[in-house]
């Protein structure tokens, strides 16, 4: 883990996505590493005012407009916050990344999958996570653990979030080598051994 590393948690909202991010965080930490927690969107001035634009229910966007708000906003975060912290030596953690984007506008949506993963290179560089770990529940699940409003895309029906779940596993099967998937409905400690042997994996302590 000389530099780096550079890794992201997806999957559909109330997976637990959150929590993971913060214990994998401070696994790290305690591996002595300096880390870097983000979320996509978000997390810049730029970015905050995107993600209230594009999750507010203020708005009727079309998908593709949709799809690039979220596309400027992780160019932003990739500028502003993932690659200096990834050029400093530190670990970056992100909640979410371009994935989201190609579930959620292609898979779900119905947007271009390749196109989505193309424009995706050009928001951030060609800067991809080394390793996703996607947390998988059934959407009736997931909502059920969800504990405040749902934002103007997790409005959306059953329908269009069991498309969203079968495009996270189906990018997963495609991208082995970069995408794991891990079953998010055991204990949320049970979760992060998974978590935690997928990055040990790779990233052996030093």
């Amino acid at each position: 883990m000389a530099n780096g590393p550079f890794i992201s948690l997806d999957g559909i909202d109330g997976t637990g996505k959150s929590t993971q991010c913060r214990l994998l965080a401070d696994l790290l930490r305690d591996w002595g590493r300096d880390v870097v927690v983000c979320a996509d969107p978000g997390d810049t001035a730029v970015g905050n005012r995107l993600r209230e634009l594009v999750l507010g229910k203020q708005h009727a966007l079309a998908l593709p407009c949709e799809a690039l708000l979220f596309m400027a906003s992780r160019a932003q975060l990739t500028a502003e916050v993932i690659r200096p912290a990834l050029a400093a030596g530190r670990a970056v953690i992100s909640d979410r990344f371009t994935l989201a984007n190609v579930v959620y506008q292609g898979h779900a949506g119905g947007l271009d999958i390749e196109e989505l993963w193309r424009v995706g290179r050009l928001a951030t560089g060609g800067l991809e996570p080394e390793l996703t770990v996607v947390l998988d529940l059934p959407v009736e699940t997931a909502q059920a653990r969800r504990n405040r409003p749902p934002d103007r895309v997790e409005s959306r029906g059953r329908d269009y979030h069991e498309r969203v779940r079968a495009g996270f596993l189906a990018e997963a099967r495609r991208r082995p080598e970069s995408i794991q998937v891990v079953d998010a409905g055991q204990t949320v400690e049970v979760v992060f051994q998974q978590v935690r042997a997928l990055v040990t994996q790779r990233w052996q302590r030093s």
